[in-house]
């Protein structure tokens, strides 16, 4: 038996079960006499039947409803009948829960059914949009899934009681209609489809009794040549073609559902697919703008972020149920699945390579230059618009779509009758009031006339006002929401669905709220004003009312600022409101083109005061759209000669002619060349794509041996080497990190490309500070953030970055000393980015300045960056944070100085301690010994620093070629003085001759120095060693060994310029420095407890009405 054959058994089956429970039900038997009215087995049966009337409890029910007497329990019989029909799953389930229901129908027909009935019906039944609207998507797409759940069921189970007699739409007939008016209920307020898979589940079970749709076969199907209509011939041609294989053609006794009732059947699915179809076209093309717009996305910036790849997997999967409920209803209804573009016909930029070019975007994409938007994306948002019958029902909207001209004929033909039947309905109603005045005027008095008329009056006007009124209160309190969200929708998407939602809504009640609350927006919220226009545009083609109102309120406005033209502040927002809200609507052609041009023509009548500004936001707003319109064009070209004249002729200020010049070329922009791409060679295009699109963390190493790979020796190539690695701006600013380690990395086997590197980074940086251009400050942090980086890669010496430092807050005032008040063409008081670039380099090394004599140098530093700041005019919020961050992070105790004057006397006193020769410089010089040492010592500091810093998934630090410290590059055949071997050697022996003397004991080293100090006379004075070092050169050190208790004391000469000594010597200057400062803080704060307590005195005295004076 073939696949067919057995689904024709199966179904004839299934027709055979149901014409047989048809007759039982309409032919019951006669009760059973003796019944058991005991309550423990009724409060069983109705337990088992809220729990379900699937197969499992079918006989136990059956029996029961036999034997039981059930009078007084009917309508718990019903709600649990009901709940147990939402818990049956399967068809054998369907079944046994539609014979449960047949035999308590069979039973209680009057008291059980009507109840049953109306109780489904309010299942079914859609649920409310506004309670949807209402709820979060999140919510709202569970609460749909729950629905779908728990009707599915339930429809089943009411198509069988349908077909089996116990819904009927009249006696004698089937309860086909009514399966058709719920379902139609439950499609037509249905915008978002969610009720799809119920519909999809009713063909799937139900197609060939309420269609008479046979199921299809699985290797046929309609050729995508039968259009939508001919429904009625594809399937006669499968009938004829079913019989003629054996299937079973049925009389019309024998089908279950009316001729005319399946007819209707097949016409609401034929439209309803149609919408679906749409839908499915407008999903699939909103998806490939989508994809097209990611992949845009990605060329620009290299990557797609969150939340547009979560909106376009969230899109896809709509659009994947959306595809697969089509192709089931396609295949259930014998109709073709609508035509979808290919990516290939749809894509609109096609991706050019070439020798000569790198990427770009070409095609449709790029609008003519005469044209009348701006880009592409301007275009799309005020030319397309969303058609409200797509979403909402026509019946809402109160127009009918039509799709041939035989419809619209015959429509045409309907309209007329109905109008010819309205006319006899009227004259009929004429003669029946007619008749009620003559019998009115037979009655007794005028008393009793009244008393009949006012209650004939009085009865419908009370039956159909209250409904009216909680109705209109509910669409009030669902209106007075979405104007409430109106005040927020700033994007296209929020628009478009509010008006939507609005179309729900549709009354001239709730237009007119919305025509005022358009009117109102929210005061200088000028931004939210095109989006208005876009919802009024949407509402435009089935509400014109809103636009010409709204229109004729805005005009009416326009003429009023008009008279109040001397009203400058006051009316300032009103001016710009109506000015922008005009030039939107015009763009959306809900403004006529008249009424637009009328305006700018006031303006220019008298372009004076504020209608210079008014004129100027009118031609920024709408000046390009009416130019390069067709309707608009010439008039508007001649209005533009006609300013331009009068702008010559007429006296503006500086404003007021800056304006209306960037108005004009804003609407029409002088023509120009287009720019001429610059060429680069195949090589120049590769190292700039590894440098500036592939390195990354991940990929340094890689990037490396690709460089490393070019020709070094081709100067062409090495000069775009240097280019690539001399602009740092270039690069994302997270990977500049990376560049200063790439630069580290090829001073191994190009040491001269480095030092020319680090040269040109400083170029730049001095550069910035000469010309101190505004449109350079975002190459300027990132060459500043680059020269700190090189650092922490150990390219340069800490020397350079202090004097970097120093420059930055001395270059350009006279003598290197920043003053208030003392203006510097280069460095204004109210410029503050030398500030910021401060900060970003004390951000990326400082804190490696945090021990010795660089700690020093960098307290100096904050010491005159302080004083610097101080000159400046009041630093701006963010800047003023920047730098606090800063300072915390390098010093978290530092006190801040609250005053030019307090930064001024630290800065004094480090100066004065400098010019002694006691403290290390703050400009920056230092020795070069000091140096080396310094970075030396540093070096492990750096390298912890850059791991902290960031975690870069490369090779170890360690693992990398080393490279000098101190110095860019080492020659170590030119190195002259002794080798590291020889100083370990001799501070060596230096150690063992301070501690071998003759005679003493060697095996006990500890406590040299534990026991008495050196004997009385044993130390000369400072000022006798210094006439010996003057006279032999010589500096002579005491040397005290001890044996037993016994301490002796020999003099060893030593030469001036040896390492012992300069280190003695500078000991000795960092003593004498730290007394004096010690002692000058002393009289210092002497001298400020002897001002505080004259200062105390004299307010005491004050008080007391004594006026002292101190000389």
């Amino acid at each position: 038996m073939s696949s067919r054959e057995s689904r024709e058994e199966e179904e004839k089956q299934k027709r055979y079960k149901r014409t047989e429970l048809k007759k039982l039900n309409g032919n019951p038997p006669a009760p059973n006499k003796s019944l058991d009215s005991s309550l423990k087995r009724h409060s069983a049966l109705i337990k088992r039947l809220r729990q379900s009337l699937g197969a499992d409890n079918r006989d136990q029910a059956l029996k029961d409803i036999d034997s039981l007497s059930l009078e007084k329990y009917v309508e718990e019989i019903v709600q649990a009948s009901v709940d147990g029909m939402s818990r049956c799953k399967t068809e054998k389930d369907i079944w046994s829960a539609t014979e449960i229901v047949s035999a308590f129908h069979r039973r209680f027909p009057e008291a059980y059914t009507p109840p049953l009935v109306a109780i489904l019906s309010k299942e079914l039944a859609a649920p409310s949009r506004a309670a949807l609207n209402a709820l979060s998507p999140e919510q709202r797409e569970k609460d749909e899934a729950a629905r779908i759940v728990r009707q599915r069921p339930l429809l089943r189970i009411a198509c069988e009681l349908a077909m089996v007699g116990i819904i009927n739409d009249s006696p004698g007939r089937s309860g086909g209609e009514w399966i058709m008016r719920v379902i139609r209920e439950l499609l037509v307020n249905d915008p978002s489809l969610g009720s799809l898979p119920l519909f999809t589940t009713f063909l799937k079970s139900y197609s060939r009794p309420f269609l008479g749709l046979a199921p299809p076969s699985p290797t046929k199907q309609v050729g995508a040549e039968v259009e939508a209509g001919e429904l009625s011939s594809v399937v006669a041609r499968e009938s004829t073609n079913g019989a003629s294989n054996g299937a079973t053609v049925l009389s019309e006794q024998e089908e279950l559902i009316e001729k005319d009732i399946r007819d209707k059947f097949k016409r609401m699915c034929e439209g309803y697919y149609e919408n679906v179809a749409k839908k499915l076209v407008q999903e699939h093309n909103r998806l490939q703008d989508q994809d097209r717009r990611n992949h845009e996305a990605y060329i620009k910036s290299g990557e797609i972020f969150e939340d547009r790849q979560q909106a376009y997997e969230k899109m896809t999967k709509g659009y994947e149920k959306l595809l697969s409920s089509c192709q089931s209803l396609s295949d259930l209804l014998y109709l073709p699945m609508p035509h979808l573009p290919s990516a290939s016909q749809k894509n609109d930029s096609i991706l050019l390579l070439d020798g000569s070019s790198s990427l770009r975007l070409g095609g449709t994409e790029d609008l003519p230059a005469n044209s009348k938007w701006e880009d592409e994306e301007e275009r799309r948002f005020y030319e397309d618009l969303p058609d409200l019958k797509d979403f909402v029902p026509k019946t809402v909207l109160g127009v009918e779509a039509v799709a041939s001209k035989e419809e619209r004929d015959s429509i045409a033909k309907e309209q007329v009758n109905n109008v010819e039947a309205d006319k006899a309905k009227e004259e009929q109603e004429k003669q029946d009031v007619a008749r009620l005045e003559a019998r009115l005027e037979n009655a007794e008095g005028e008393d009793s006339k009244t008393t009949v008329s006012d209650d004939a009056e009085d009865q419908p006007n009370s039956r159909s006002t209250s409904p009216t009124q909680g109705a209109a209160t509910g669409a009030s309190q669902v209106l007075a929401a979405l104007l409430a969200r109106l005040s927020d929708a700033n994007n296209r998407t929020v628009i478009d669905e509010i008006a939507v939602n609005f179309a729900f809504l549709n009354s001239k009640a709730s237009r007119k709220r919305l025509i005022k609350f358009l009117n109102q927006p929210p005061k200088n919220r000028t931004d939210i004003l095109p989006y208005f226009a876009r919802l009024v545009a949407i509402l435009n083609p089935y509400m014109p009312d809103v636009g010409s109102e709204l229109v004729a309120l805005l005009e009416d406005e326009f003429r009023y600022l008009q008279k109040k033209k001397k009203l400058v502040k006051e009316l300032a927002p009103n001016r710009m409101k109506n000015v922008h809200y005009l030039s939107a609507l015009a763009k959306f052609k809900i403004v006529p083109p008249h009424l637009i041009l009328h305006v700018f023509k006031v303006y220019l009548d008298d372009l004076t005061g504020v209608n210079v500004d008014n004129a100027a936001m009118l031609l920024e707003g709408c000046g390009r759209f009416l130019l390069r319109s067709e309707d608009t064009g010439s008039r508007m070209a001649t209005m533009l000669e006609l300013m331009r004249r009068k702008q010559s002729v007429q006296h503006f200020d500086q404003r007021q002619i800056l304006m209306l010049e960037n108005a004009y070329y804003q609407c029409n922009p002088p023509e120009r060349a287009p720019r001429v791409e610059k060429e680069r060679s195949t090589m120049e295009m590769f190292i700039r794509h590894i440098i500036y699109d592939v390195l990354a963390k991940k990929t340094i190493d890689k990037v490396l041996k690709l460089i490393r790979k070019v020709n070094w020796n081709d100067p062409e190539v090495y000069a775009v080497l240097l280019k690539a690695f001399n602009k740092p701006w270039k690069v994302k600013y997270s990977n500049v990190s990376l560049l200063a380690m790439l630069a580290y990395d090829l001073q191994r086997y190009h040491p001269e490309f480095s030092i020319r590197v680090v040269d040109h980074v400083l170029e730049d940086i001095r550069l910035g500070m000469e010309q101190n251009i505004y449109k350079n400050n975002q190459r300027r942090i990132a060459s500043i953030k680059y020269l700190g980086e090189l650092y922490m890669y150990r390219l340069i010496s800490s020397t350079l970055i202090f004097d970097t430092l120093w420059s930055l807050v001395t270059f350009g005032h006279p003598d290197g000393r920043p003053l208030p008040g003392q203006v510097s063409p280069i460095d204004a008081p109210n410029d503050f980015f030398r500030i910021r670039l401060a900060c970003v380099l004390l951000d990326t090394c400082g804190m490696c300045f945090d021990q010795g004599s660089q700690k020093r140098k960098l307290d100096n530093y904050i010491t005159f960056l302080q004083l610097y700041v101080h000159c400046k005019a009041p630093l701006p919020m963010e800047v003023d944070f920047m730098l606090n961050d800063t300072l915390e992070a390098l010093r978290p105790k530092l006190t801040l100085f609250k005053s030019f004057e307090e930064a001024a006397i630290a800065v004094d006193s480090m100066f004065d301690l400098v010019d002694m020769g006691l403290e290390d410089g703050g400009d920056g010089d230092e020795s070069e010994r000091g140096g080396d040492e310094s970075d030396e010592n540093d070096t492990d500091r750096r390298k912890a620093q850059r791991d902290d810093a960031s975690d870069i998934g490369v090779s170890d630090e360690d693992n990398r070629p080393g490279s000098p410290e101190a110095l860019l590059i080492v020659n170590h055949a030119e190195n002259v003085g002794p080798s590291e071997e020889a100083e370990a050697e001799f501070a060596k022996e230096l150690a063992k001759m301070f501690v071998d003397a003759p005679g003493e004991r060697r095996v006990d080293r500890k406590g040299i120095w534990e026991g008495p100090s050196l004997p009385t006379g044993v130390r000369k004075k400072r000022g006798e060693d210094d006439n010996e070092e003057g006279q032999q050169g010589m500096m002579k050190f005491t040397i005290a060994t001890r044996k037993g208790n016994k301490i002796q004391t020999r003099q060893l000469p030593v030469p001036v310029d040896t390492e012992l000594v300069k280190q003695t010597r500078e000991m000795q200057l960092q003593d004498k420095a730290e007394q004096q400062q010690l002692k000058r803080i002393v009289l210092d704060y002497e001298h400020r407890e002897e001002v505080e307590e004259k200062r105390a005195f004299e307010e005491t005295m004050r008080e007391r009405g004594i006026k002292i004076r101190f000389t």
